[in-house]
């Protein structure tokens, strides 16, 4: 069994991987660089910890990463993340503050033979534009994920968010995982998803009636007024742009595009909802 080491920013953690694993054959191969992370040096602000291959591939899995997606590695080390999604065929960037492990990752991905899909770049994620990426992954602390929420939050509706083991304070994740030991991991084995949901708080035209919504990440309530009668908005849910709510008896299911919304009532008949001017 070999030990690879990587770093998400500000914490760094070692990777034990069975012969096979995406870096192992770059290992043998001897073009990694010659510097070697090594287990409990200081990172940017902590130490590095313990992960698994098994996690990166679940959370991949989880994103459901595509050839069609750009991933964005928040803290990416030894390149793990972003070579194992260059491997499934989605093009993938890593930003890490260390320049070592950048070297490090540059050389595990060329030896990898995805060079060409996985690159690598030294920065501090707070400091760089991945507004572009439709798949991000991290692996900090809760505090640096409330830190770097509201940047997420406005990234495109639809981009999926995963995090190894670290959740976004009251922003629920909209799907969870945890392996263990029989799935190959045996520490930090949980995983989160978020998918970043449309904002659609505020108020809206739906066919000359006010729909006024109040948005709680990717849920929402609120109420559809006409003329005297106001009737509550419940049951309010986003998955991306997707948009679905409950008004008495009706169902609405939709897309959100900007300042339109639309869709269909109770399965039939149209519906379209124009932002109100502030």
């Amino acid at each position: 069994m070999k030990a690879w080491c990587k770093r998400f920013l500000t914490i760094t953690f070692c990777l034990a991987t069975l012969g096979g694993a995406p870096l192992a054959g770059a290992a043998s191969s001897g073009n990694i660089s010659a510097y070697k992370p090594k287990v409990g040096q200081e990172g940017k602000d902590v130490v590095w910890v313990p992960t698994s291959q098994a996690l990166v591939d679940q959370m991949l899995d989880m994103a459901g990463l595509t050839p069609n997606d750009y991933l964005v590695d928040l803290g990416s080390g030894d390149g793990r993340t972003v070579i194992t999604a260059a491997k499934r065929g989605a093009k993938a960037k890593g930003i890490e503050f260390n320049p070592d492990l950048v070297h490090f990752a540059q050389a595990a991905a060329k030896a990898e033979g995805v060079a060409d899909r996985a690159t690598f770049e030294q920065g501090d994620i707070f400091q760089s534009d991945f507004s572009d990426a439709t798949v991000v992954t991290l692996f900090l602390t809760t505090s640096l994920n409330l830190k770097l929420r509201p940047i997420l939050l406005d990234m495109k509706p639809g981009t999926r968010v995963v995090s190894n083991s670290f959740n976004m304070g009251d922003w629920e994740p909209d799907e969870s995982a945890r392996l263990d030991k029989d799935d190959g991991c045996v520490s930090w084995c949980n995983a989160y998803k978020w998918i970043v949901p449309a904002k659609v708080g505020g108020a809206w035209d739906l066919g000359g009636r006010e729909l006024v919504l109040d948005q709680s990440y990717q849920t929402f309530e609120g109420s559809l007024q006409a003329s005297n009668n106001q009737s509550p908005v419940t049951d309010g849910v986003l998955k991306g742009s997707q948009i679905e709510f409950t008004v008495g008896n009706d169902r609405y299911v939709g897309q959100v595009e900007g300042n339109r919304m639309h869709g269909v009532v109770n399965g039939k008949t149209k519906w379209q909802a124009l932002r109100k001017a502030p």
